[in-house]
């Protein structure tokens, strides 16, 4: 059973969320807050470990939550919920830590199958949201992966978990998630086994 925080300052919005996830067998929602100050102080009692963030918020926003929740819980899986899809919310969403960034237009199987995703440490994006993230396909891809992307991408392709990685490399296991999520979006994949195949077509062995 997936533990879900559920953060939004609309009342009707948390409300909808908690039946459509109540109604899920897997998953279950263990609180919610009206703002990112609430969203701290409900982790603490509840522990989740999946958070459902809205961008715009009173008291603290959802990129300032974000950062903060990470901060305490490095094993949080951050996703934010909003109707924004300009490139700079996305941006300040992700470089805060959320590992996926879906929209409150979303089919409600797709947000069910992206709270899934993410507690399976995939990196849920949606589609609309992807296609401004991703580079010019005139590009490759690989060209924007960092030297540590390409590290981890490279153990994730030898079939090593998040904390195997972590310990390979030296950094921690929510780091690890973060670099995966990056990697997904520069190369254009949505789980494990997708980046590992195209790591094997186009990352030469070191």
């Amino acid at each position: 059973m997936t533990r879900v925080l559920l953060v939004d300052d609309h009342q009707l919005v948390r409300a909808g969320l908690a039946s459509l996830i109540e109604g899920a067998e897997d998953l279950e929602v263990v609180g919610t807050a009206a703002d990112g100050v609430e969203a701290i102080e409900v982790a603490g009692r509840t522990s989740p470990e999946v958070v459902l963030m809205d961008l715009s918020m009173p008291n603290m926003d959802g990129v300032a939550a974000t950062r903060a929740l990470l901060a305490e819980w490095p094993d949080l899986a951050v996703v934010v919920l909003t109707s924004f899809t300009d490139q700079a919310r996305v941006a300040d969403a992700l470089s805060a830590g959320a590992v996926g960034y879906l929209l409150k237009d979303s089919d409600p199987r797709d947000l069910l199958a992206g709270i899934r995703a993410a507690a399976a440490g995939h990196a849920p994006l949606d589609p609309r949201v992807a296609r401004g993230l991703l580079p010019s396909l005139r590009k490759d891809p690989g060209d924007a992966l960092s030297d540590r992307e390409r590290q981890v991408l490279r153990l994730v392709a030898k079939g090593m978990a998040n904390k195997q990685i972590g310990r390979a490399l030296g950094i921690s296991e929510h780091t690890v998630k973060v670099h995966l999520g990056s990697v997904f979006r520069h190369i254009g994949v949505g789980d494990r086994t997708s980046a590992a195949m195209w790591a094997q077509e186009h990352l030469p062995e070191e």
